[in-house]
């Protein structure tokens, strides 16, 4: 079982390595996580939207939240296309990262 602090750098280290990929300047929302027993969620956005808030500013497409899993250290990616409680509620029913996708049906 990791502790808190090695559940967050997993997750500082998971946003910088997308930061560098994508070249933007890339945070952990620290105020918008959700701690579960099996883990944390993390959300993330760029540094301009963590200091505004200003909804102008939210700009970044495709940063889904995600879970780092303290069992383990895994990252399971959630998505965006629905509030994140739907996220929360399929995880915790143990249907998600296994759904069908639109992918497989093709």
């Amino acid at each position: 079982m990791l502790t808190e602090q090695e559940v967050i750098q997993i997750a500082k280290i998971y946003v910088k390595e997308r930061s560098e990929k994508s070249r933007l300047d890339l945070v952990i929302l620290e105020d918008r996580c959700i701690k579960k027993s099996y883990g944390v969620i993390f959300r993330y956005n760029t540094k301009k939207y963590n200091d505004t808030r200003n909804y102008d500013d939210n700009t970044l497409m495709g940063n889904a939240p995600f879970i780092v899993q303290n069992s383990n250290g895994k990252i399971i990616l959630l998505g965006t296309g629905r509030e994140i409680e739907y996220y929360i509620q399929e995880y915790e029913a143990g249907r998600w990262p296994d759904m069908p996708r639109l992918s497989d049906f093709q």
